[in-house]
């Protein structure tokens, strides 16, 4: 990967717009023109990632401040301007953010679906943030409760507490809440966002060690995740989708899922309705790539729906 690097001036004469940082890389490999990022910023309008054809609005915090980032791709080419206090130290997550660190080649199909997937896909690569505070919220509004559920309270606490990132960001650009704040609440500030005590505690008490377990970016996945679920309320599911978005380790595999593993069996096997072991035993000839294996039966479709969808819950009350 070749980086060529033109720092904006910074002189204060200058219209807000400009960036700080104007950057092009070049990749040895084609960029994703598809959503690169994946489950990076939750579901929903607003977010601390959004699309805008070939480039990617992202907002992030980084230990020199925060910032907002516009990546163009284009082929093996990405350019970059940057805005805020922290614009060179995102900037340069930005080869992780586009798979630069994944190999997708250590998949080695062990069967003909996961081969056609591999042939489909050909380009298909992790995203690695860095971070790990930024997941936590998002991925415990979904903690067993449906997709729409945990949907509208991201949105929600976006809507309250969610930050305006620097430069000329998108309206619904956010930055997530700051930990400090969302350590600060009792559980039933949370319930207006249909969030009952059992999550908002969770995120509470995470909140309370964010600066230190954010260190955990730099960690192991395996020892990540162990020190994660250390953390009340934060189990298997949640400390597998927080590493996998931080890490881009493909072998965070996601167990406790209501709905993946009805997707790997069914396409790995015939069978509709699957479940933890049985996804498993599915998996084991990728062990070491199985979060791969995961995104790739999720893309590919689910199986055909003959049961009850998860019903939506009001747990404002609880």
């Amino acid at each position: 990967m070749r980086r060529g690097t033109a720092p904006a001036p910074a002189a204060r004469a200058l219209r807000a717009e400009s960036p700080d940082l104007v950057q092009r890389l070049e990749f040895d490999f084609e960029l994703d023109a598809g959503r690169t990022l994946g489950r990076v910023g939750g579901k929903g309008r607003l977010g601390p990632v959004l699309y805008d054809g070939p480039a990617i609005w992202r907002a992030a915090d980084t230990p020199d401040g925060e910032a907002t980032l516009r990546i163009t791709r284009l082929s093996r080419t990405a350019e970059i301007c940057a805005w805020g206090p922290g614009a060179e130290a995102a900037a340069e997550r930005v080869p992780a953010l586009l798979g630069a660190h994944d190999d997708p080649s250590a998949l080695v199909p062990q069967d003909a679906v996961v081969a056609g997937w591999v042939r489909r896909w050909p380009a298909r690569r992790l995203t690695a943030t860095g971070t790990i505070w930024e997941h936590v919220v998002p991925t415990v509004c979904g903690q067993k409760v449906p997709g729409l559920n945990a949907k509208n309270s991201w949105q929600g606490i976006l809507r309250r507490w969610g930050r305006q990132p620097p430069g000329p960001a998108p309206s619904t650009l956010r930055l997530p809440p700051m930990a400090e704040l969302m350590a600060s609440f009792a559980y039933h500030e949370f319930h207006r966002f249909d969030i009952e005590r059992r999550r908002a505690e969770a995120i509470i008490a995470f909140a309370r060690r964010a600066a230190t377990l954010e260190r955990l970016a730099h960690c192991p996945p395996e020892q990540a995740r162990k020190r994660l679920q250390a953390i009340r309320g934060i189990g298997p599911w949640t400390a597998s989708i927080v590493v996998l978005l931080c890490h881009g380790d493909p072998d965070s595999v996601i167990i406790g899922d209501y709905q993946i593993p009805s997707y790997v069996t069914w396409h790995l096997s015939g069978e509709r309705r699957g479940d933890d072991d049985r996804m498993l035993e599915l998996l084991e000839p990728y062990r070491g790539q199985r979060a791969r294996v995961q995104a790739l039966a999720k893309s590919a479709g689910p199986p055909p729906r003959h049961g009850p969808r998860m019903p939506l819950q009001d747990l404002q009350h609880r």
